[in-house]
């Protein structure tokens, strides 16, 4: 019953990661077809977004310490208008931030509260809690692509669609280091739709954010 349970978890973790990541569903990471967060939206650095997006940011760039077994990509393009390419990389950053937290079992930290806000970084930090309560954590390769602002207003609120490839990412067993494989399938492909909200600071916050798993706008081949 307990590797029941255990499995179990891991398909929730499965189904709402990362950004991101631990989930409702019980099927081996395939998931419900539809999850939602109302109001809420991987040792060394391993997490990478393009070149261009990081220069722009300078040395103002966030840090990622991510266990040596975790990768996070994110391929983002230039749109060739400031404001959304700057939205889109700070929700790049929101999402390598989230499996951060996963990743370090501590939904606490300075790039999680830098790209959440609200009831967004109230929820996630609970998630991390619940996974790490069942003696789970992340590994593997997360790759996020198709990113597009669909909405912005006053130059402070915005909508973003995007990616996850979760084809090559699995939860782990804390305890025993187990990676828990499962077959990838079009359910390993999600999309992600949010609403991010520019902060004081000048960074973008992920503040609502809903998922599909398996739409056809983000199924690549296995």
């Amino acid at each position: 019953m307990a590797t029941t349970r255990r499995r179990a978890a891991a398909a929730g973790l499965l189904a709402s990661l990362v950004l991101s990541v631990t989930g409702c569903s019980s099927d081996s990471g395939n998931g419900g077809d539809n999850d939602k967060i109302e109001g809420a939206g991987g040792g060394g650095t391993s997490a990478s977004v393009s070149p261009s997006a990081s220069a722009s940011r300078g040395k103002d760039a966030p840090v990622f310490d991510l266990p040596s077994d975790i990768t996070v990509t994110s391929d983002l393009k230039p749109t060739g208008d400031a404001v959304k390419d700057a939205v889109l990389r700070d929700v790049a950053y929101s999402a390598q931030a989230n499996i951060e937290a996963f990743g370090e079992g501590k939904g606490q930290t300075v790039n999680m509260a830098r790209y959440f806000a609200g009831e967004a970084l109230t929820y996630w930090v609970g998630r991390v809690a619940e996974l790490k309560k069942d003696g789970l954590t992340v590994s593997g390769r997360y790759r996020y692509y198709g990113f597009e602002v669909t909405d912005i207003a006053n130059g402070r609120t915005a909508a973003v669609r995007y990616c996850e490839d979760q084809s090559k990412a699995f939860s782990k067993e804390i305890k025993s280091q187990k990676v828990l494989r499962t077959k990838a399938s079009d359910k390993s492909y999600l999309l992600y739709t949010l609403q991010a909200q520019k902060d004081a600071a000048g960074d973008w916050q992920v503040t609502r954010q809903n998922w599909k798993r398996g739409d056809a706008s983000c199924v690549q081949g296995q």
